[in-house]
């Protein structure tokens, strides 16, 4: 199986945490800016790569890949964030950033590898 369908596969597992976790923000603890702030990003991680896809020249797929990238590193920060200010439980926190943070190693990882090549 290939890098990308890989790190296809885990965004989009990733996106359902988070809206999922979203829900919860929302609904349970009536937190609604940092929640959608989350929503935005954790799901563009995968909608990115999706681009990336599509993509006609390895320039455009490196640039989707790099948005995607930037958005895991988002994602980072609304997790850190909530976690501190006490939205979320830091066994959840520490379970969701894991998942981030190997989403990010994977896109990073991608990125070094298409520079590379060219």
């Amino acid at each position: 199986m290939a890098k990308e369908s890989i790190v296809r596969e885990k965004a989009f597992s990733f996106a359902i945490k988070i809206v999922k976790l979203y829900q919860f923000l929302s609904t349970e603890k009536k937190e609604f800016v940092l929640s959608k702030q989350i929503l935005r990003s954790g799901t563009s991680i995968g909608a990115n790569i999706e681009e990336a896809d599509g993509a006609i020249s390895k320039k455009e797929f490196s640039n989707k890949i790099s948005i995607a990238t930037k958005e895991a590193r988002e994602t980072s920060y609304w997790l850190r964030l909530l976690e501190a200010t006490g939205f979320i439980e830091k066994h959840l926190f520490e379970t969701v950033v894991f998942d981030c943070e190997e989403l990010y190693n994977l896109l990073f990882a991608i990125i070094r590898t298409t520079r590379i090549k060219n």
